[in-house]
């Protein structure tokens, strides 16, 4: 065999490797995927309601150019309650937001968790990300608390809690969330069973 056939064959046999292993990630995926949707307390109905109506709001905001332009706003929903987060230089855009926000039907409830303040920055987003990531793999790591029912937002260094929980687990998340560095602040936003 020639080295450029050599060469060939351990190209194809690599892209093939790849290939597999990419195989095994999705459905590694696919399988924590449906873990989260199985064991999760709402219906795989609510959940999907849950998210179409956090699209919902997200689509009334996108109406507003004000709202595009000056804001920094996210909109989670868990079991028809809404968590407004995120930042508005001024109220009268807070009072827009939260009314748009109330224009979809689904929702039950609101907290509205909107800072006055400029939009955060990139370096500040990042920052939200990793912390979010660092409190959720503690609440996985703790048996007390039910980790896939419990959603974490973070903005500007403040974590938000949601899900169903007892108010021991509720009490336990928190507790958890915050001794963990760099977090300022915790809210709950529970549903408690």
């Amino acid at each position: 065999m020639t080295v450029f056939k050599k060469l060939s064959v351990c190209i194809v046999s690599l892209l093939v490797v790849m290939q597999l292993q990419g195989c095994v990630a999705a459905f590694g995926a696919a399988g924590a995927m449906a873990a989260k949707v199985a064991n999760d307390r709402r219906t795989v109905g609510t959940q999907l309601d849950d998210q179409n109506a956090g699209r919902a709001v997200a689509y009334q905001w996108a109406k507003s150019d004000a709202l595009k332009a000056q804001t920094n706003l996210q909109a989670d929903v868990y079991n028809r309650v809404l968590l407004l987060t995120g930042q508005a230089p001024s109220q009268a855009l807070i009072d827009e937001a939260v009314e748009r926000a109330q224009s979809v039907s689904y929702i039950k409830k609101i907290h509205n968790q909107i800072r006055i303040a400029e939009p955060i920055g990139a370096g500040t987003q990042a920052n939200d990300i990793w912390l979010a990531s660092k409190v959720r793999a503690k609440i996985i790591a703790d048996e007390r608390v039910p980790a896939l029912q419990i959603k974490v937002i973070v903005q500007d260094s403040e974590v938000f809690l949601m899900g169903q929980l007892t108010n021991l687990e509720a009490t336990t998340a928190v507790d958890i969330a915050r001794n963990i560095t760099g977090v300022a602040r915790v809210v709950r936003a529970f549903e408690i069973i």
